[in-house]
């Protein structure tokens, strides 16, 4: 077979110039579109990237409630019911379906991370610029990547930027440029694909912000930018997105007024034209100047008789006019730009009544796509006006317009960081407007999450002074002083707020959980039956309601509180606080398997809680498996090195399995960590106990009782108390102990039993035949109990009754010669001798 030889040396010549050529055509076009689109796009990135990368670093803050804590955001099934069954999103009374299905997606990958939310908000940002960017170059408008770069950076879109829940923003941006863009299309090639991806695209912007309505009109002002008149044929093209607005418009301002509060704030059409006229100077003032930008700008007086006032309505009819006269001179540019502006805000300048008019007038986020007209008006003048100064001056002309962004962007940068976090946020609230409607209040509500108490109940005062009338305000002070734990002060603040509402459900929670903390659990139970009046499936009520029940000894009430708060919720955020509550209730009920199966439950919903693991160890114990209850308490251990809990744990299973010196030790452990630890200390005393050393036990019992009274196990210490001094021969301390025992648990058979033979052997008949009776309601089997009984009726010689509770007695056991003979003289004196 022969080699190839190849291609001739001519020919390989031939074809090496014809790739050069190539290369001399397609290289410098390359270069052109690098220096024409990639290059000054990256710039643009670059620009938003550098200004708004505080977001990053950003959480979730106040109104983002309305995703974050949504049960149809945060299930696999809840897009269905996005859509289709919007009332059940709980905190937005608008139908935009579009932004809130992005959360929902958003949440199927990354959960409830905030740092997945802002990169799309910043994303969706950058896509507009670029999207403005191209758009006002394609118009075509001098500058118009100046322009860009200033929408780009401008600290006015920080609020719907980088706060999660304005995504709405930005999404009906991106939708409402796009379908500008495709409606320009369409101009250009009348094609009918394009009409019709644009008017899609404009009923996708609405069901993501129903503000977008404004674009048909934005569309006419274009119109008549281009040819100084408004056709027939533009007015066809625009009224199938009119009647689209409208409809849509319509349904969603429907649907809200079925959900929320009919909204009649009753400003005259006098009072609203004055109110939209300093709101666009408003606007166009912070848009040029924009500092002191703040979240709740303060809520401006209307008067007719204010001549200020007049002043910005007769300015914008001036300028308005004065741009019309001058349009032959000027162009049209100015006036169409200003149109923009001026139409874009106006479904919220006050004409139309909606909820934030309660707080502010106005709101940078509301300017968000507005503010592109005026940037492109300002940025076209100052290109213009440079061009009549000599070309050398450029460079000058670029310098200014780099220092212009560095400005804008070190606004950017520090208005960004105001959404670090809650108490970031609205301490800048209060801080540019004092008088903010609730800004204290939620000020205050961060603070306490954050734990800083004293802070937070300085907020809370202030947020009452503000609104004495409101119960939520009330009663969230009153929970500041729960929090520092002044009791009085914070149950007075709780009746305040149930003299204004007496059927507020959160007042009536926490004045329970007063109670609860200060050991008045009957209190504190009624008080949480009263919440379940009212809300039967508020869980939290249940926690409260179960604990209490569980701290006065009430474990099977407890357990049943529990189960009903995990049928309500069974993947709520409070089951695994109910698991918990659940498996300590069965631990009491000496049902261990259930125990232990619920409060592996909990560990699992609450890895980073060592309490499942604490009372994992304690049940381990308890079913004398040592190295399953020492594994939880070191896992316990090391979720929190520094708490003397899971040592406490260990030591209680050690002690369990009669291991009294290691248990001793690991007390000890415990100790050294925090010598007042209370649980500890009771562990040694209850260990001591057993040894068989009374006086030490009782030191170390009474001891525990001084520094925690309302420990768990606070009525179980004072029975042991009493036992010791009972074996100590000090009758009357112990019959002490073993009524405060049945103080803290009426059912404590134990004290029960130790107070009635007490109270025997003092010959205190009548109590003691109480006490003992009491015993047979709890148990009535015990044959022991019976015969007690009819041993204390023979001795106040009421011989029939005595009879028959030693009858019974001997029928539950036969063998009991003492009550045999008991019943004999019981008999003989009843004249039944046999």
């Amino acid at each position: 077979m022969q080699k190839n030889p190849g291609p001739a040396p001519d020919a390989r010549q031939d074809e090496t110039a014809r790739m050069a050529r190539g290369v001399a055509i397609v290289a410098p076009a390359f270069r052109e579109a690098w220096k024409t689109h990639a290059l000054p796009a990256l710039a643009l990135a670059l620009l938003v990237a550098v200004g708004f990368f505080p977001a990053f670093q950003a959480g979730f803050v106040w109104d983002d409630v309305a995703f974050t804590e949504e049960p149809e955001i945060l299930k696999p099934s809840g897009l269905k019911n996005i859509w289709f069954s919007p009332s059940d999103i709980r905190n937005e009374g608008h139908y935009w379906p579009l932004t809130y299905t992005t959360f929902w997606l958003e949440h199927q990958v990354w959960g409830l991370q905030p740092l997945g939310y802002h990169v799309v908000n910043v994303l969706l940002h950058l896509a507009n610029v670029l999207l403005l960017w191209r758009l006002l170059a394609r118009l075509p408008m001098p500058g118009a990547w100046a322009a860009a770069a200033v929408f780009a950076i401008h600290p006015l879109h920080v609020e719907s930027v980088v706060w999660v829940i304005e995504r709405k923003d930005v999404l009906s941006g991106l939708l409402y440029l796009t379908s500008i863009a495709a409606y320009l299309r369409f101009v250009e090639t009348r094609r009918a694909s394009a009409y019709a991806g644009s008017l899609a695209l404009f009923a996708a912007a609405l069901l993501s912000k129903s503000v977008a309505v404004t674009l048909p009109a934005a569309l006419l002002v274009w119109h008549w930018w281009k040819r100084g008149r408004i056709a027939a044929a533009d007015l066809r093209a625009a009224a199938p997105f009119f009647l689209v607005g409208l409809a849509i418009s319509l349904g969603d301002l429907t649907y809200y007024r079925s959900r929320e509060e009919v909204l009649a704030l009753d400003y005259s059409l006098v009072e609203r034209l004055l109110i939209a006229g300093k709101a666009l100077w408003f606007y166009a003032g912070k848009l040029l100047w924009p500092t002191d930008l703040a979240v709740i700008y303060p809520l401006w007086e209307i008067r007719t008789d204010d001549l200020a006032a007049w002043t910005f309505v007769f300015a914008a009819v001036a300028l308005a006019a004065a741009l019309w006269l001058a349009r032959h001179r000027l162009g049209r540019g100015p006036l169409a730009g200003l149109a923009f502006f001026a139409v874009t805000l106006s479904p919220v300048l006050g004409f139309v009544d909606y909820g934030y008019m309660l707080f502010s007038f106005v709101a940078d986020r509301y300017q968000y796509l507005a503010g592109a007209g005026l940037i492109a008006v300002v940025v076209a003048a100052a290109v213009r006006g440079a061009a009549r100064f000599p070309a050398s001056w450029a460079v000058a002309g670029k310098a200014a317009l780099g220092v212009v962004l560095v400005v804008l962007g070190t606004l950017t940068w520090r208005q960004a960081g105001i959404y670090r976090d809650s108490v970031t946020f609205f301490s800048h609230i209060v801080a540019l407007n004092p008088e903010a409607r609730d800004a204290h209040y939620n000020l205050s509500l961060a603070l306490r999450d954050d734990e800083r108490h004293e802070e937070s109940l300085e907020a809370g005062r202030i947020a009452v002074d503000r609104r004495p009338e409101h119960p939520e305000v009330q009663s969230s002070l009153g929970v500041a002083f729960l929090n520092l734990n002044r009791f009085e002060e914070a149950e007075a603040s709780f009746e305040r707020a149930l003299e204004l509402a007496p059927r507020h459900r959160n007042a009536h929670q926490n004045l329970g959980e007063t109670l609860r903390r200060q050991g008045r659990y009957e209190e504190a139970v009624e008080r949480f039956r009263t919440v379940l009046e009212i809300d039967g499936a508020f869980t939290l009520a249940w926690t409260g309601l179960g604990q209490a029940l569980f701290r006065s000894g009430q474990h099977e009430e407890a357990a049943a509180a529990a189960r009903e708060g995990l049928a309500i919720a069974p993947d709520g955020p409070d089951a695994g606080d109910f698991h918990f509550l659940l498996g300590q209730a069965l631990r009491e009920l000496d049902e261990f398997g259930e125990a232990e199966r619920n409060l592996l439950r909990a560990a699992e919903l609450s890895p980073e809680d060592p309490r499942p693991l604490v009372e994992l160890a304690v049940v381990y114990g308890l079913m004398q498996r040592p190295d399953e209850a020492d594994a939880y308490a070191a896992r316990a251990r090391a979720l929190q090195p520094e708490d003397p809990a899971p040592l406490h744990a260990r030591g209680e299973a050690l002690r369990l399995l009669k291991r009294y010196d290691e248990a001793l030790a690991v007390y000890g452990e415990a100790l050294e960590m925090d010598p007042e630890y209370a649980p500890a200390i009771a562990g040694i005393g209850i260990a001591m106990l057993d040894l068989g050393r009374r006086e030490e036990a009782l030191e170390r019992l009474d001891r525990a009782l001084r520094l925690d009274p309302d420990l768990p196990d606070a009525s179980s210490l004072h029975r042991l108390a009493g036992r010791a001094l009972f074996e100590l021969d000090r009758p009357e301390d112990a019959a002490e102990r073993f009524e405060r025992c049945l103080e803290l648990d009426p059912a404590d058979t134990e004290a029960l039993d130790y107070l009635a033979l007490l109270r025997f052997s003092a010959r205190r008949y009548e109590e003691a035949l109480d006490l003992y009776r009491r015993l047979a309601e709890a148990d009535p089997a015990s044959p022991l109990t019976h015969m007690n009984i009819g041993i204390i009726l023979l001795a106040l010689e009421r011989h029939d009754e005595a009879a028959r509770s030693l009858e019974r007695s001997l029928e539950l056991d036969p063998d009991q010669e003492t009550a045999r003979r008991a019943l004999a003289d019981a008999r003989r004196g009843a004249g039944q001798e046999r």
